[in-house]
Parts: structure tokens; sequence; C-alpha cells
């Protein structure tokens, strides 16, 4: 059986040699940018495709100074394996202990310690280097390489394919960032549905908008329809290359680029997340997490008590951040109460910093992606006590019109268009497109917030999560508030918040939107 895709990722401090050897071990630059080679620096994660014979790796080479530790973080959580970087002339430096820190609360256990620039030591300080660089990684193999001379690459190879084979025969979940907790995950949800966070974003011309990441989780088909969180926005996947090849599916753990139909560059971004409903990512301002023990302690050695004695720390989790304040449950957890929403599953691994001076604290894993408020002492609903809701009714033979109408709504997302524009679309007749709405309003198949405000249901329970958990963060939502979170124009976000008020999941005053008892994001 051909052995199962895997991602492996550089660490280390900056000028020690990690983009030299990836291009030895690969042929490739992964400094693309001209300010990278002009500086001889590392700014933006580089990709490349490392091939070991029978196994082929994708690879994530991060950048290793200290202002990028953000985007190493980003790089890193999609990683299976390391290939951590030391250099013989230096040692082991700051970004090199935060870099391991950040691979501890990630829970990235295999790896490779490459001792580089081994052509510009004497024999004593190898040996003194080598010794210090092994101690950091215990149980890690340790290979001593020069990117110049090539002395040790073949050695460097074959420890990355018996590394590799490793981490597959002990791979515990689809992805190494990602552990399931036993009994936990949500009715409806689906572990094994296809979650990608996006680290790149741009356009290429004549083909539109392309994403890259790591499959975290599932397959990608050409063709399939998905979703982009935390917009809510549909797309269909056009096509899909992994290391400059077209493929007709994509599998969890393989660099992966997207070209999406229905999206223009502008809507996407870093930090975004590919997925489909099955998937339950939740658009959360809160998480429940269990943190990281003492042994995946951070750089400061007190992993658990350093997070706790910090009122307000930066959040890392996929690709993308947020300031969060913390709550001590007193169980070895926190609830941690974001300033931007992030995008989570349960079992989901975070990595949490310190916001000033910075600096790598510990981890933890989602206990639960999407809590209400609450502090030490609260037990959650079991499981089966939450069942998943059902879907909108359906009439047993809608109307032909109604069909293209609702699909039609479906595209269009959290930007429906009215029933003159769908009329001139379809070449329908606007008195029976209005028809249409209606028929699909009383099924619950869409739902009607203004006359000419109509949202597929599914589009429109999205952007309802959202409005509730901003009202909840802040203590209440405003047309502007939610207009400039959810990217809405006024008409939009005006008429989403009067169809929350009428359901009474939110509460007007004046100008503002207020959560009710028992709302919001639960």
């Amino acid at each position: 059986m051909a052995p199962r895709p895997l991602t492996v990722g550089t660490a280390g401090h900056i000028d020690h040699g990690k983009t030299a050897l990836v291009r030895a071990l690969t042929g490739r630059d992964t400094d693309r940018l001209a300010e990278e080679q002009r500086r001889g620096m590392s700014i933006e994660l580089g990709f490349a495709s490392l091939d070991l014979g029978d196994r082929r790796l994708s690879l994530v080479d991060v950048p290793g100074h200290e202002r990028f530790v953000r985007t190493m973080i980003a790089g890193a959580s999609g990683i299976d394996l390391f290939l951590f970087v030391v250099a013989a002339d230096d040692g082991p430096m700051p970004q090199t202990r935060e870099h391991l820190a950040v691979l501890r609360a990630l829970g990235i256990d295999h790896g490779v310690v490459a001792l580089t620039k081994v052509d510009l030591v004497d024999e004593e300080k190898r040996a003194l280097v080598a010794k210090a660089a092994a101690e950091l990684a215990p149980g890690a193999p340790l290979i001593e390489v020069s990117a110049q001379t090539g002395d040790g690459l073949e050695k460097l190879r074959a420890a990355l394919t018996a590394v590799a084979e490793q981490a597959e025969s002990n791979r515990r979940s689809s992805f190494s960032g990602h552990m399931p907790l036993q009994g936990r995950t949500p009715p409806g949800v689906d572990p094994n549905a296809p979650v990608l966070h996006v680290d790149r974003a741009f356009t290429i011309a004549g083909h539109g908008t392309v994403v890259t990441g790591t499959l975290w989780s599932g397959r990608l088909e050409r063709g399939q329809r998905v979703t982009l969180l935390p917009s809510g926005r549909e797309a269909r996947v056009r096509s899909i290359e992994v290391h400059d090849q077209a493929l007709e599916v994509a599998e969890a753990h393989q660099r992966v680029a997207l070209n999406l139909g229905g999206i223009e560059r502008d809507e996407v971004a870093r930090g975004d997340v590919i997925a489909t409903d099955a998937a339950g990512v939740s658009v959360t301002y809160r998480l429940d997490v269990i943190l990281s023990t003492s042994g995946d302690a951070g750089t400061d050695g007190a992993g658990v008590d350093a997070v706790l004695a910090e009122p307000r720390v930066q959040v890392h989790l996929g690709t993308r951040d947020s300031a969060a304040r913390v709550v001590d449950l007193k169980d070895g957890g926190a609830q941690l109460r974001l300033e931007r929403p992030l995008l989570a599953r349960t079992g989901d691994r975070i990595v949490i910093r310190r916001i000033a001076p910075p600096g790598t604290l510990g981890g933890g894993i989602v206990r639960d992606p999407a809590p209400p408020r609450h502090g030490p002492g609260w037990e959650p609903p079991a499981p089966e006590e939450q069942p998943a809701p059902a879907p909108p009714s359906r009439p047993v033979k809608p109307s032909r019109l109604a069909r293209k109408v609702l699909a039609e709504l479906e595209k269009d997302g959290p930007r429906p268009r009215g029933a003159a524009q769908l009329a001139e679309d379809l070449g329908a007749g606007r008195r029976a497109v209005e028809k249409a709405f209606g028929e699909l309003a009383t099924t619950g198949a869409a739902v009607r917030a203004k006359a000419d405000v109509v949202y597929a249901a599914t589009a429109y329970e999205k952007l309802a999560r959202l409005a509730l958990a901003l009202a909840e963060r802040d203590g209440a939502a405003t047309i502007a508030s939610v207009r400039d979170a959810l990217g809405l124009s006024r008409k939009y976000a005006q008429a989403l918040l009067e169809q929350l008020d009428a359901e009474k999941r939110l509460r007007r005053d004046g100008d503002r939107h207020l959560p009710r008892a028992g709302g919001g994001t639960q």
C-alpha cells in the first residue's frame, strides 16, 4: 500500500540554515519574494515537495525571526513531523527554544534534528552543540549536515523517511493538530469531513481566486461545493493542485492549492477556513480548553500556571489568532474569551502566547468550541442531550422555479439578490419569483427577512450565529457593527438584525440589539 500523505515543517532560529537546507534537499528555493532574497531571510511561508523515494512529503519552510512567530505558528499548525534546525556555529538560540515550545503545544512529537553548518566549526565545537541540540528534543534522531558541501544529506533523508513511517503508524487521528476528545464530538458532526485552514490567498490571471493550505482532514474533490468561514459564503472547487500537479481529489495531510469559483480575491484571506457543513467548524468568540500539562511548558517552563497568570493572552488556532481574556475553570482548563472569532472544532490544538513581552506560554486542546459564558464548576450537557437541529423542511414537490430560486439564493449566500434581479437572471416574471419566495419561506427552505431580502435557510443560520456571537461578545450588536464584522451592506445587516429581533433571539433597545437570556452561540 502506498504511504499516506504527510507534511513536514522546518523550525529553528533565523540564519541557522533552514531555507538553505530545504534547497539542498528539494532543489527548490522557498524564499520566493524579492524582499526575502534581498534581505537573505524568510518572511513568509515557503513550500516544496520532498521526494524520499517511495514516499513524498509536503514541506513547509517557516521564518525564524522573532517578529514572524505568528507566521511560523500558521505554518506549523498543519504539519505532522518537524525538521528542527540548529546551526553548529551558533548553538541553540531564543527562537530555537520558542519554536520547540510551539511544536510541543501543537502536539507534534515526531521529527528530526538537523545540526547544520558543520563545515564551519571544529570537532570540539560540533560535539558541544550537538549535545545541546539533542537535549532539546530527546528521542529525535540528530543528523549532522552541511547544505554547502552536501555532507549528511543522505543520512538526513533516511532519518526523515524512518520518522515519517513512525508518524504514520502512530497517527492518533486524521490530523496531528486535531485530537478528538472521546465522546465529545457533537451529533451530526463528521470529524473526517474536509477542513483546510488557508495560509495564502491570491489570484492567477485567467483563473481567479486561489487559496493554499494543508488539508487537516477529509478529502476534497474537483467540482465539490464548500463553505468559506467565517463569512459563510459558498464556493465551488474548480480545480485542485498538489505541488503543481493537477488532481481530481486531494487527501488529508497534503499541501493543497484550490482554485475557487464564486469567491473574489478580497473575500478570502489567511486565517479563513475552507470546509463543509458536516465538519462542524464553529465561528466562535469563546473556547473552553484543556491546558497543556507541565510537560508541554513553553519558553517560561511554567505551562498551565503561566497561562493562568496572564489576564490577557494571544491564542493561535490554525492560521488565525486572537487576543483573549483567560478565565480559570479550576479543573486544568480555561475559558478563553476572544476579541475576534476563531474557527474551531472539538479536539483542535491551540498555541497560547504572552502578549507583552511576547513569548510562548504553552498550549491546549479545545474541549468545547462554542460554549456559553461560564466560570468554574459548570458541567456541559452530554452530547446526546444536544440533538442536531432538524434540517428545514422542504416541499415534497417544489415547483421547478422554486427549486431554481433556492439554488440561486444558496449561491448568493449572505448577499441574496432581490426578486427583480433574480427574475431578470432567470428569465422569469417578478411576480413568479416572489411567489417562489413565499413557497420557500413557508416550507422553511428560506428566510424572508424583508420583502426583498430572502436568505437560503443555510446561509441565514450561518449569518445568525455570527451576529449572535457578536452581540454576546460586545453586549449588543448594531447595524454598523454587523455590517463591518460580516462584510455586509447596511441593507443586509439591518434585515438580519430585524429578523433576529422578530424571532426573539435578540431584543432591540433603540439602535442596539441585545442578547436574550439563554441566547447566543450555544
